[in-house]
């Protein structure tokens, strides 16, 4: 029996992992065993980091609606709460979004929810 050359597909797995260290150091970049146990690394890490990047962006939202609705006297449970219960649709992006950069905004929300 003749001996079969396995260069195509193994290559082209290769290369598909190589090229996804494009920019790590020495063996890390050229020698495949260094390269597919760091890449395999880095997806996982850029997996993670994508869901942390979502955490904290909530938690600076929260902050920014907090500091505006305890300007006006109120918790941000309280606030959030009668947003939810009057049925207003606004997310929390857009509202720290009118908290940060629009004052005058933010308090007419504030007064039309607490007024119902």
């Amino acid at each position: 029996m003749s001996r079969v050359r396995r260069g195509f597909k193994a290559r082209r797995r290769r290369n598909r992992i190589l090229k996804l260290a494009k920019g790590f150091h020495f063996d890390r970049r050229r020698k495949f065993r260094h390269t597919a146990e760091t890449v395999k690394r880095a997806l996982h890490n850029a997996y993670k980091g994508r869901r942390i990047f979502k955490r904290d962006i909530r938690k600076l939202w929260i902050i920014r609606i907090s500091a505006a609705a305890k300007q006006l006297g109120t918790s941000y449970s309280k606030f959030m709460g009668s947003m939810k219960k009057n049925g207003c649709e606004l997310n929390r992006k857009m509202l720290a979004e009118i908290a940060a950069l629009d004052g005058d905004g933010f308090k007419v929300i504030h007064e039309t929810v607490a007024k119902r």
